[in-house]
């Protein structure tokens, strides 16, 4: 069993920035790929990014490269995105999630076992 609490949103201006963590306990956080998703409202929740187990690969949707970065702290067991250059479209509901697999696709929800329950990201305009 993996337990993960997401903090770090808020309300921000379009252009500014924040920076989400998300805490991870349980099964042995090193071992897996950990991915970062949204969802806005009406919408399904959508792929954002994800790491490699020892945080040397990362994966991102188009629309935040070059803006968001994802990172990881395996001592800390924690994972990390920076978000900077935000736009109002990036308002969502933002979830961390956990792969326990060791193959499959990073960018779809049905390869992640275990999901936080979310912390909101408002950007206004």
């Amino acid at each position: 069993q993996v337990q993960l609490v997401e903090s770090g949103g808020g309300l921000v201006q379009a252009g500014g920035s924040l920076r989400l963590s998300c805490a991870a306990s349980g099964r042995t956080f090193s071992s897996y790929a950990m991915g970062w998703f949204r969802q806005a409202p009406k919408k399904e929740r959508e792929f954002v990014a994800a790491i490699s187990s020892r945080g040397g690969s990362t994966y991102y949707r188009d629309s935040v490269k070059g803006r968001f970065t994802i990172s990881r702290d395996n001592a800390k067991n924690t994972v990390y995105l920076q978000m900077n250059s935000l736009k109002p479209e990036d308002t969502a509901v933002y979830y961390c999630a956990v792969r326990t697999s060791y193959s499959g696709s990073y960018y779809s929800t049905h390869e992640y076992d275990y999901w936080g329950q979310g912390t909101q990201v408002t950007v206004s305009s």
